[in-house]
Formats: structure tokens, sequence, C-alpha cells
């Protein structure tokens, strides 16, 4: 099956796929008015070159709920994590409209209360 799949893979004309690809996923990431992109970062499994785990890539996805489509992925920096890699991911997208939800790691202690000193 999987050397099937790569015969077939391998006979598409690069050139026609781009062009009607890119056309199909600009209808599909359309937004519609408050539509969630929800945006995240993974570890892909053993991704990692053998003896060196540092080599393992991670991956920072957009994900449109309403289209259940990937918008767009970046791949982290080596030695580096999503903080330099998300704002760079935002940056492609057409996001305007949309509600992007983040990580906890993105909200700022400025604008956290410390609930553990409050009184009840």
């Amino acid at each position: 099956m999987h050397d099937t799949i790569a015969r077939l893979v391998c006979r598409i004309d690069p050139q026609a796929f781009h062009q009607r690809f890119i056309p199909w996923m600009q209808a599909t990431e359309k937004l519609t008015d408050k539509e969630v992109v929800a945006v995240d970062g993974k570890t892909l499994r053993r991704s990692y070159k053998r003896g060196d785990r540092q080599s393992t890539l991670h991956m920072i996805s957009a994900f449109a709920t309403k289209n259940s489509v990937v918008l767009g992925q970046r791949r982290t920096a080596e030695k580096s994590n999503e903080i330099t890699a998300v704002p760079e991911l935002l940056e492609l997208l057409e996001l305007e409209g949309a509600k992007v939800t983040l990580d906890a790691m993105w909200l700022p202690k400025a604008n956290c209360e410390d609930h553990s000193k409050k009184e009840s």
C-alpha cells in the first residue's frame, strides 16, 4: 500500500498541483466573523536523530476549528521553542476578525491576579 501511494504521489505534476492546491486552501481558510483559530505546538514523535534527542522536530500549527483545517504550520528553530515561532506563524496568516487561542504561556504575568493571597 505504501509503495502504491508513493508511486501515485511521484506522478503528480508539482506545478499543476500547486496551481490547484493554493486556491483550494485559500477557499478553505476564509474566516467567518469570530471564528476560533487554535494555535498550539507539538513535538513530533520519533522525529529525532538516533543518539541526539535535541534534534527533535517541534511544530507550531494554526487550526481553524470551524473548517477543521490547518491554516499554517511553522517549525521552531533548533534549540528554541514556541516563543519565536508563534509570532512568525501569526504574521503569515490573515486572521482579522478571528479569535485566536494560545497556551497559557502566552498570558502576560502582568495580567494575572494572585488569588493565593485573597481572603474568602
